[in-house]
């Protein structure tokens, strides 16, 4: 089972990353940024300073960089846990994967840390800000598929290492704006 696993993520990587072409190749580079999503954390920010105050807003600021923190470290001890290599790193696709990034990276991609970082900022921020702009989840979760995929498109990770990258986020987003919600904005409101 887990070899048919790997045949359909490998297929499917030759696939996406095959369609690039060299036009398009500073776009996708540029999405692979960790700064490309300031402006919506910004505007979460800007958001939060004034409908809760400087507190809840330098709160919700620690919150972001323990979420990152917390879904960055995750995979790194998955990618060392279970040794996967990236696609550039791979034998099997010496023919046929294209390189975009100068630099490959770690030997290991399971899972995308960029995929799950970014799908956290984006459904901790847009379930915070659900109330006043229910637009901004789905413009934050749109981005985190965009990034995903230029992880992709950039040949550094299979398409199931931004898949298990965006559950993992979403899950621990879920679990961090509950107890951000439970922990700050409830106990402000009484």
């Amino acid at each position: 089972m887990l070899e048919l696993l790997q045949s359909i993520d490998r297929a499917l990587f030759v696939f996406l990353n095959g369609l690039g072409s060299p036009s398009w190749d500073a776009f996708w580079l540029l999405l692979s940024e960790k700064a490309i999503g300031a402006p919506l954390v910004l505007f979460f920010l800007w958001k939060m300073y004034h409908k809760y105050g400087l507190v809840v807003c330098l709160k919700a600021i620690l919150a972001l960089a323990i979420l990152i923190l917390a879904t960055d470290q995750l995979a790194n001890a998955f990618k060392y846990g279970f040794a996967r290599p990236r696609p550039c790193h791979e034998p099997l696709l010496d023919v046929g994967l294209r390189l975009v990034k100068a630099r490959c990276g770690g030997p290991y991609g399971f899972f995308s840390a960029h995929a799950a970082n970014s799908m956290a900022v984006a459904i901790f921020m847009g379930m915070l800000l659900r109330q006043f702009w229910s637009w901004f989840i789905y413009v934050g979760a749109f981005l985190a598929f965009m990034v995903g995929f230029s992880r992709i498109y950039l040949g550094v990770h299979y398409p199931f290492d931004v898949l298990i990258g965006f559950f993992i986020g979403a899950f621990f987003a879920y679990l961090a704006q509950f107890i951000f919600k439970k922990q700050v904005l409830f106990k402000q409101a009484n």
